[in-house]
């Protein structure tokens, strides 16, 4: 069970959001000397860099909440009826869901973050003793480690940003950092990684309340995000000078590309040639997201190397968004005491064909139904129709089931209140939202062993088999080997992290995230006429229920149901099957065709804004908010065609 506790230094007040993270008192107002001195001051001041993920607007409810890195050709977010600006790449600077008068949005948040770490790495490489204490020399690295992943999510969602990685009171420019080339910082955090992997040691020799904990970064997680980096450094992004265009490489250098896929080799080796970490690797694919609904910290149980700690039910609704809709379930489904469910993540339906055959990961990533508890009556009016699909039910008033959904609400699966192991009370459920794990590298290491998007292979593979990283994780899945090739990669990195985050920021770097948008639009067209791939689809499905007695209930009591036998869904089936009969429990529905006509219609389902398609390059990337240009005395501006918005 995770725990939290409040911790004030000097002025500020941050809360600790997970893990037993500290066990001491908080001193009071301190000079740097004095804090950076102490292994235990300075361990609560980095508590105040984790204060920034838990706060309102920061990863808490936007960040690991749908809000960014929506939307792809698998993932659609479905706030405000799937149109959020956000959702379709029509952002302004002064989006609202987003942005603040006050500045206390994510901008806001991650900067303040960076300044902490800023006074940490400061701090303690003037007063602390890294030498002979093997804490501080933690601590310093695990400073270094939060600032980079700061830096590299401020990169993700804004393209270029200030590169200061010196606190205010050293920078001739105060708070006045002028927005520079990204490239600027990419550089500086191969440096930075590196020092971190240095300074931190592999989780289970980590110091204290560290020590194997998926909670705390360590040596593994610090190689890990420098593999992602380098992969973002030598792929493609758009700039403001030729967004119209397209993307185009970040370096020009294909020297430099080549060594940056050298070094995404080298970082990713030393995990794999490690035997310790090379046990991460999950054998089961649900598994890895089961223990991270249990609150499995476990770093040598967990496939996760880090993720952002949030305390039981106080902070983060990582669940709440990222789950299958389950708000018509309280009180009936296992766990679900209480609170909402955002439910703000649906799966592009297409997804649905692209796995293989017996591919483990389809029904893990994609839900096609809700959880439901009442009489059945949100399934039919007609009791004696609800009768006949659940002949177990008797007379109890009330019953747990799945209810069907339409094609265009297909939910995220990967995160379960069932698979909790606490009850949920409220719309904080304080499930850890994790960053990165083990099949990533395996697929990282993959990619750069053939040169990644522009084809530049490393000049030493450091013992490491590209091809069987790949299949390594194909495997896992139930699915046989494939060639290595950059389009493969491509599928399967869609295919493994649906959901988690990542699909968007692959496609810009791949520079083909407008294109890939552009054809998922026109294969939901063809999935909604059931023409093209899609002509053996039909409107119709037929559908049976099992009963599972009390296995998702929330007491003993509570009769449960769930899908069990679906006719019409897989490619070929049409028509009626032979043994539908409505009064043998069998329910027939159209899945296609709702009160607001077809459902993946162009004006009922979008990616983006059609009618400004040219937004798939520019607004890729966030604008800076205008409260946070406003404040910046000329220092920050907007390129792309928000420089030429209304707002």
């Amino acid at each position: 069970m995770k725990t939290y506790k409040y911790i004030a230094i000097a002025a500020v007040a941050a809360v600790l959001t997970g893990c037993n993270f500290f066990d001491s008192e908080s001193p009071s107002a301190m000079d740097a000397a004095t804090v950076f001195s102490n292994v235990n001051s300075t361990e609560q001041v980095i508590a105040g860099v984790y204060d920034q993920f838990g706060q309102d607007k920061s990863f808490r409810n936007r960040l690991a909440c749908g809000y960014q890195g929506m939307n792809t050709d698998v993932e659609h977010g479905n706030k405000n009826s799937g149109r959020a600006d956000w959702n379709i790449y029509a952002m302004t600077p002064s989006s609202g869901d987003l942005s603040t008068a006050n500045g206390k949005d994510p901008w806001g948040y991650l900067n303040t973050a960076i300044e902490r770490c800023n006074n940490i790495i400061e701090g303690v490489e003037q007063y602390g003793d890294t030498a002979a204490n093997a804490r501080m020399k933690y601590l310093l690295g695990e400073a270094y480690f939060l600032r980079s992943f700061c830096y590299l999510q401020m990169v993700q969602l804004w393209g270029d940003v200030p590169a200061r990685f010196v606190s205010i009171s050293k920078d001739e420019n105060g708070m006045n950092t002028k927005k520079s080339d990204r490239t600027d910082v990419l550089k500086q955090l191969r440096i930075d990684l590196k020092k971190a992997a240095q300074l931190m040691p592999w989780s289970a020799e980590c110091p204290g309340t560290a020590a194997n904990s998926t909670c705390r970064p360590s040596k593994g997680a610090a190689y890990a995000l420098l593999a992602r980096m380098d992969l973002m450094y030598a792929g493609k992004g758009v700039r403001p000078d030729s967004w119209k265009n397209g993307p185009v490489f970040l370096v020009d250098d294909a020297d430099l590309r080549r060594e940056l896929n050298t070094e995404v080799m080298w970082a990713c080796a030393q995990i794999i040639n490690n035997g310790n970490e090379a046990g991460k690797f999950q054998a089961s694919y649900e598994d890895i997201f089961k223990k991270i609904c249990a609150d499995e910290t476990n770093y040598y149980n967990s496939e996760v190397f880090w993720e952002i700690p949030f305390a039981d039910g106080s902070r983060g609704q990582v669940l709440q968004y990222n789950c299958t809709k389950m708000s018509d379930a309280v009180g009936g489904l296992k766990n679900n005491e209480g609170g909402s469910s955002n439910s703000s993540v649906t799966i592009v339906p297409t997804l649905y064909y692209d796995f293989e055959k017996n591919d483990v990961r389809r029904d893990v990533t994609m839900a096609r139904y809700i959880w439901v508890y009442d009489d059945g009556s949100k399934l039919n009016s007609d009791q004696g129709k609800v009768a006949a699909a659940f002949p177990e039910k008797g007379t109890d008033a009330k019953i747990l089931y799945q209810k069907n959904q339409m094609i265009g609400d297909w939910y995220g699966n990967k995160y379960r209140v069932e698979w909790m192991n606490r009850n949920r009370t409220g719309n904080d459920d304080g499930i850890n939202f994790p960053i990165i794990r083990y099949a990533d590298v395996l697929l990282m290491a993959a990619e750069a062993s053939i040169g990644g998007i522009g084809g530049d292979v490393p000049s030493d593979m450091y013992g490491i088999d590209g091809a069987a990283c790949f299949n390594k994780v194909r495997a896992r899945a139930g699915v046989g080997s494939k060639e290595l090739t950059m389009a493969n990669i491509q599928e399967e990195r869609k295919l493994e992290f649906t959901g988690e985050y990542i699909r968007k920021y692959d496609l810009m770097r791949w520079g083909i995230l407008k294109e890939t948008l552009i054809a998922a639009h026109e294969r939901l067209a063809n999935m909604n006429n059931h023409s093209g791939e899609f002509a053996q689809l039909q409107d119709t499905i037929y559908l049976k229920y099992k009963y599972v007695e009390a296995q998702y209930s929330f007491s003993p009591d509570i009769k449960g149901f769930v899908i069990d036998s679906v006719y019409g869904l897989e490619k070929g089936e049409l028509g009626t099957p032979s043994y539908y009969n409505s009064e043998n429990g069998w329910i027939k529905t159209c899945i296609y065709e709702g009160s607001s006509g077809r459902e993946l219609a162009p004006d009922n389902y979008m990616l983006f804004d059609r009618d400004f398609p040219e937004r798939l390059n520019g607004r890729q990337y966030w604008p800076i908010f205008a409260v946070n240009v406003g404040q910046s005395n000329g220092a920050l501006w907007n390129d792309y065609d928000y420089a030429n918005s209304a707002e």
